[in-house]
């Protein structure tokens, strides 16, 4: 792998203290309904690692299609994350871009090889995620989306 196959974003996440507030407040502006905010599994389904490390972290998600991007909002909780980290060194915030990959291992090592490694990873209902630490070459993180069957 010379570069990242996938150069097609599919998600900006932005980190929130009140997920309800922010999510009313996007709806307001854009005169569109308020997603629903659904919670993370937990760890005994999402396997989540952050840092090396199992963790029980998980988040209010709300998904606003904004045409061919989706905005997510991640209002974490207090387990250890990366969502948790960004909200108390940053605040609210954007936290990351995301963009669907196939062979997320390959995809991982190929991103590691160039000084960005990854920090947290974990499962959902199909498919997997991973958060690339690319602040200091890119200067935002990345997330890998690998969705099963696509």
């Amino acid at each position: 792998m010379d570069t990242m196959q996938n150069h097609v974003m599919t998600q900006v996440a932005i980190i929130v203290n009140d997920i309800e507030k922010t999510a009313q407040s996007f709806a307001d502006l854009f005169g569109v309904p308020i997603p629903s905010i659904n919670l993370t599994d937990p760890i005994e389904k999402s396997q989540a690692i952050y840092k090396g490390q199992p963790t029980k972290a998980r988040a209010k998600l709300a998904f606003f299609n904004m045409g061919s991007l989706s905005l997510e909002l991640i209002e974490p909780d207090h387990e250890p994350s990366t969502w948790r980290e960004f909200l108390d060194t940053h605040g609210p915030g954007v936290h990351h871009i995301a963009f669907e990959v196939k062979g997320m291992q390959e995809t991982v090592a190929f991103l590691e090889g160039r000084g960005m490694p990854m920090v947290q990873k974990g499962e959902y209902t199909g498919g997997r995620y991973a958060y690339i630490d690319s602040q200091s070459p890119l200067s935002v993180m990345l997330e890998l989306l690998e969705n099963d069957n696509v």
